[in-house]
């Protein structure tokens, strides 16, 4: 019995589980935004309104995630599953990531508010700095929770068959695709936003985060800061010129990491970390 738990603990998530996480992906997301768009009454009857603090909104943002981790779970059992959770708590990287993170990022939305004549910062609600900061803790378990799902599975799986720009660019349009009904729903953020601007920053920020993913190991506390920052509640509205400075941003790491991003040697291939590298805060 226990060489057969070791075994199992040691299994990773198989290649062909892709594909079942992107139905299970979709399918949760675009059943749940689709009742809203293809039977309003109906749902809103039985559900109420959608709102961006729904439980539903919630369960189809976290449709990444809990493919994920159901996948897995299926494959590796608790144990893979823990060894999994703990890349959460991998921090060291090279430290420009974390600059560009905790500044870059930040200095993107104020430069592209500042250009189209806005603010530093994002204006206060009437209610003032605590439900500013409410809000902020809101938003950590909405889009960031995503990132188990997009970097903890996607990622590693597709970058053993092709170099990591291309891997981070498929997610980056499968990630756009998949918001897409939600630019068909009233009540969300998405109603008043364009698609095409949204889905050239889908693939630009999951290229952008690619080299992130790698220089950390796999570890995921980068990405879920990453995309936290870019919900981030007290930014102001710099769009669409975040977009385009966050294209700029991108070319320019990929020319200056070309050798890492355009080659798999080096690359993070594993769902599951080996017991050596479940270390938390470890990273090459």
């Amino acid at each position: 019995m226990m060489a057969i738990a070791s075994v199992r603990f040691q299994c990773d998530v198989p290649s062909a589980a892709l594909k079942f996480f992107a139905i299970g992906t979709f399918a949760i997301t675009w059943s749940i935004i689709g009742s809203y768009i293809l039977l309003p009454d109906v749902t809103v009857a039985h559900f109420g309104e959608i709102s961006g603090v729904h439980p539903l909104y919630f369960l189809a943002t976290w449709a990444p995630a809990l493919t994920g981790v159901t996948l897995v779970l299926a494959y590796s059992g608790p144990r893979g599953l823990r060894a999994f959770l703990s890349r959460l708590l991998i921090w060291r990287c090279a430290s420009v990531w974390w600059v560009f993170i905790l500044l870059g990022i930040p200095l993107v939305f104020m430069t592209g508010s500042l250009v189209k004549g806005g603010s530093l910062l994002a204006p206060l609600p009437p209610e003032g700095t605590g439900a500013m900061l409410a809000l902020l803790g809101i938003v950590l378990f909405l889009g960031p929770v995503e990132e188990l799902g997009w970097r903890g599975v996607a990622q590693p799986v597709l970058q053993r068959h092709m170099a990591p720009f291309w891997a981070g660019a498929l997610i980056g349009a499968v990630w756009g695709i998949w918001h897409l009904p939600a630019f068909f729903l009233a009540g969300v953020v998405f109603e008043n936003w364009s698609f095409l601007p949204f889905f050239i920053g889908n693939v630009t920020l999951a290229i952008l985060i690619t080299p992130i993913f790698n220089s950390a190991r796999g570890g995921l506390l980068l990405p879920v800061l990453f995309h936290w920052q870019l919900i981030n509640p007290f930014w102001p509205d710099a769009e669409p010129w975040d977009t385009w400075i966050l294209v700029g941003v991108a070319m320019a790491i990929v020319w200056w990491k070309h050798e890492d991003m355009f080659s798999r040697d080096g690359a993070v291939k594993e769902v599951i970390p080996r017991p050596d590298r479940a270390t938390p805060g470890t990273a090459q």
